[in-house]
């Protein structure tokens, strides 16, 4: 009896403490999950508050975190994305031209990697995990190296201040790193679904496009955001390739130039950093329901 009485208090324990540690992670993750969220949010809330605040409440009380209707004010954004010529900073045209230069680098990019990306990944040829490599050693160069030698040859070539220029640039810093992403993503994929479907008849674009790319769908999009990202906030080569010439300034210049203005209030500066990020949150929230879905699983039936 003293035996099963001492196995029984031993379990009793363990019992307990098993709820205990149970309790305790799970106090813990929402701890630590709530902690994330404001990190992550609140600078962006902070900077949303700054700019519907008149300036002058700003200056009075700049730690304020909580503005009431009657206080609220657009005029930041309207002197933000009006025209020059109306008084405004002019980002509805800054806007424009970046949404037209990450959309076109995001086409051709994704047009050249997906067929770069599948082929290292499927087709078997003379070093082939060499030139896998090699695609992620190019993305690896320093920006800086590259930027004198593309502002001399576009220079030459009469397209400095050309948003086409710009989007070869991005282009050519996408493209390494994109099939990287997508071969990686496509060898998960497994073969016996292509070889059902050349069995069936199908050629190799046929397999591709059909079998494929829906099957990649979520990575394919995410590939898309990275880039689209990547074209959106860059700076470095739209400074050197657009700065002479306004009217064709992305969203990041015109964003520098808020950044630097010495009559520009903070207010207006944090209107420009909401229009800059909006863009891109609205677009992952729109592509989230990609992103998160598993499309593979369960597609190859042994």
């Amino acid at each position: 009896m003293g035996r099963v009485s001492s196995l029984r208090a031993l379990r009793t324990d363990r019992f307990s403490r098993d709820a205990v540690e149970t309790w305790l992670f799970t106090v813990l993750r929402w701890v630590v999950i709530g902690f994330l969220a404001v990190a992550t949010v609140f600078p962006f809330y902070y900077m949303v508050l700054l700019s519907v605040r008149p300036i002058e409440d700003v200056l009075l009380n700049p730690g304020s975190l909580w503005v009431g209707w009657d206080e609220l004010t657009l005029t930041t954004y309207r002197t933000v994305l009006s025209p020059v010529s109306a008084g405004g900073q002019g980002f509805l045209t800054f806007m424009l031209n970046s949404a037209l230069v990450s959309l076109a680098t995001v086409l051709l990019t994704l047009l050249v990697a997906i067929p770069g990306s599948y082929a290292v990944s499927r087709l078997r040829f003379t070093g082939r995990r060499q030139v896998h490599f090699l695609f992620l050693a190019v993305y690896l160069f320093p920006t800086m190296l590259l930027a004198i030698p593309l502002f001399t040859l576009f220079t030459r070539m009469g397209l400095r201040g050309s948003l086409a220029a710009l989007v070869v640039v991005y282009i050519a810093q996408t493209v390494p790193v994109s099939i990287y992403m997508l071969r990686n993503y496509f060898t998960t994929i497994p073969e016996g679904i292509e070889e059902a479907a050349a069995i069936d008849g199908c050629s190799r674009w046929q397999i591709v496009l059909r079998v494929t790319l829906p099957l990649a769908a979520p990575a394919v999009m995410a590939n898309a955001l990275y880039i689209f990202m990547i074209a959106w906030n860059e700076f470095l080569f739209a400074l050197l390739f657009l700065v002479e010439h306004r009217e064709r300034w992305t969203v990041s210049l015109g964003l520098a130039q808020l950044s630097g203005g010495i009559e520009v209030s903070r207010t207006v500066l944090m209107a420009g950093s909401v229009v800059l990020t909006i863009p891109v949150v609205l677009l992952f929230f729109a592509a989230e329901r990609l992103l998160i879905e598993g499309l593979t699983s369960g597609a190859d039936k042994g």
